[in-house]
């Protein structure tokens, strides 16, 4: 089923289709989908991050943000709100609810946690759970600017598009890795964010994860400032 073909991508329906989702509790998905000779590490951190869908008037969109070009780790690069996982947390929903306030200033008030993806699995040893919620808005957003360069939506309907998924690949350490981008006018989306998203689309209106996905792209790199 395409976005287009669907009656979709309303709350409602989004609701509907997490309330029917059958999930292997056993599957993983992460940078191994696309380079499945790269092993699981064995002591992994656990982590979760918040899938915010927001219901604006005109269609469903889906909030990122931009990390911050000092951070040691990931820096400038594009990702859902999200981190390591507390004492505090009971839950990956908490761990997600509380990373958002602290990042993006969005209250939890105005989520409702509709389900989450499988489990992503980094090349770096996190474990990370993807929660998705629906955001009502209106809302204020206060980021961290210690963390947070800025804060953008993307048109739910432009990434459950599969035309908009391209693989890309860069050598890391001498090795060849391969990964997903979805690149939205001037954002470079990409590695496990772009990962997360594919795992949507699978859940949503696609077949399942495809190691033999072949949608090759040479244009921006991450190396180039967006990622």
């Amino acid at each position: 089923m395409s976005p287009s073909m669907s009656p979709a991508l309303t709350p409602d329906w989004l609701i509907d289709q997490f309330q029917r989702l059958e999930r292997d509790p056993e599957t993983l998905r992460g940078d191994h989908d696309l380079n499945p000779e790269m092993g699981i590490l064995d002591d992994l951190t656990p982590a979760a991050v918040l899938v915010p869908l927001v219901h604006r008037e005109a269609q469903v969109t889906t909030l990122f943000t931009q990390r911050t070009s000092h951070l040691a780790h990931h820096a400038g690069q594009i990702s859902f709100p999200g981190g390591h996982s507390d004492p505090v947390d009971n839950s990956p929903e908490d761990t997600a609810l509380r990373e958002t306030e602290e990042e993006v200033g969005l209250h939890r008030r105005h989520i409702r946690v509709i389900g989450r993806l499988d489990p992503y699995i980094t090349r770096t040893g996190f474990s990370v759970i993807p929660v998705v919620g629906l955001v009502t808005p209106p809302f204020d957003i206060e980021p961290d600017d210690n963390e947070v360069a800025d804060v953008f939506e993307v048109p739910l309907s432009f990434l459950m598009d599969p035309s908009n998924h391209q693989r890309h690949k860069r050598e890391i350490n001498g090795i060849r890795r391969d990964f997903y981008a979805m690149p939205f006018e001037d954002r470079f989306i990409w590695g496990a964010t772009a990962g997360m998203i594919k795992n949507l689309y699978d859940v949503l209106v696609g077949d399942g994860p495809d190691p033999n996905f072949q949608r090759d792209f040479q244009g921006i790199r991450p190396s180039q400032g967006r990622g």
